[in-house]
C-alpha cells in the first residue's frame, strides 16, 4: 500500500472513530511502528490530525464538536493523571463528592481507592463503572438518569431533576474548554444544563482542566471563572492563562507532568 493510501485510511479511521492507535494501525496496515508514526507526522503538519501520546485525534474547531469518550481518553493523557493525582488530595473520608462526566474526572475517579467512606455522585456512565470495580463495601456510588451523549454523559430533565435534591461537599467539573469573559464551557447544550444543577448542587467547586482547554470556547458556559474555589491545570499553562486563573479563581493549583522516556507524540 502506498504512503498516501495509508494515509487516507488514518484519516477515515480518525474521523469516524475521533482518535487512532499507533499499535492498532500497525496490525490493520501491516507496517512498522515507524512507519504509521510517519504517516501520522504527515497528516498532523497538514492539520488534519492532532498528535498525542500513542496515536492522533481527528481536529476539530467548531464550537459543537464533541469528540466521542474513546477519543478523548487519549489527550493529553499524562496531563490528566497528574492532575488527578493532585485533586484526589482535596478529598477528605467520609465526605459527599459530585463528579462530571469526562476523561479527566474519570481519571480523578480511577486515583479515589485510598480515600474511605465517599458517596459519589456522578452523570457519566463511565466514572459510575470505575468506582463500581474498586469493590470498596464503604463506598456509595449515586448515577442519575438521563439521555446519554457522545461523551458518555447523563443530561436531560432527568439528570437535572435528580441533581437538584441533593447538596454535596465538593463538585469535581470536567470541561471541554475555559477562557476570560466565557468561563467554563461545553459544546453540548443540554450537558451545560446538567452540568449547572451539579455545580449548584456543591458547597464548592473544582475544576479540572489540562493546559489544552484554555481559550478554547464551547458553545454554552457552565460557570463564570470566579465560581470556582479550584482550578487544578499541568504545568503547560502559559503565563497569561496562570495570570488570568489567579486573578478569577479561588486558587490554582499546578501539576508537574513529567513526559514519559522516548515519548515522540
Amino acid at each position: 500500500m502506498l504512503a498516501r493510501q495509508r494515509q487516507a485510511v488514518i484519516l477515515e479511521e480518525a474521523r469516524r472513530t475521533g482518535a487512532v492507535r499507533v499499535s492498532d494501525l500497525v496490525g490493520r496496515l501491516g507496517v512498522s511502528d515507524m512507519t504509521v508514526r510517519r504517516d501520522l507526522d504527515v497528516l498532523a503538519e497538514r492539520g488534519l490530525v492532532e498528535k498525542v501520546y500513542g496515536g492522533a485525534t481527528s481536529t476539530t474547531d467548531r464550537s459543537t464538536d464533541e469528540p466521542g469518550f474513546e477519543a478523548k481518553s487519549v489527550r493529553q493523557r499524562v496531563q490528566k493523571e497528574a492532575i488527578a493525582t493532585l485533586a484526589a488530595g482535596l478529598i477528605r473520608p467520609g465526605t459527599a463528592i459530585g463528579l462530571s462526566a469526562g476523561t479527566t474526572t474519570w481519571t480523578l475517579a480511577r486515583a479515589l481507592d485510598g480515600v474511605p467512606g465517599l458517596t459519589v455522585v456522578t452523570n457519566s456512565i463511565q466514572v459510575a463503572d470505575v468506582l463500581r470495580g474498586s469493590g470498596r463495601p464503604d463506598r456509595t456510588v449515586i448515577l442519575t438518569g438521563g439521555v446519554r451523549t457522545p461523551s458518555d454523559a447523563l443530561v436531560g430533565p432527568v439528570a437535572v431533576q435528580s441533581l437538584r435534591s441533593l447538596h454535596l461537599d465538593v463538585v469535581f467539573l470536567g470541561v471541554h474548554g475555559m477562557a476570560e469573559g466565557r468561563g467554563f464551557t461545553t459544546p453540548n447544550l443540554a450537558e451545560s444544563e446538567t452540568d449547572r444543577a451539579l455545580v449548584e448542587a456543591g458547597r464548592r467547586l473544582v475544576v479540572l482542566a489540562d493546559h489544552t482547554k484554555w481559550a478554547t470556547v464551547g458553545i454554552s458556559t457552565i460557570a463564570g471563572l470566579d465560581e470556582a474555589g479550584v482550578v487544578v491545570s499541568d504545568d503547560g499553562l502559559p503565563p497569561d492563562a496562570r495570570r488570568v486563573l489567579t486573578e478569577h479563581v479561588g486558587e490554582l493549583m499546578i501539576a508537574a507532568v513529567e513526559q514519559p522516556a522516548g515519548d515522540e507524540t
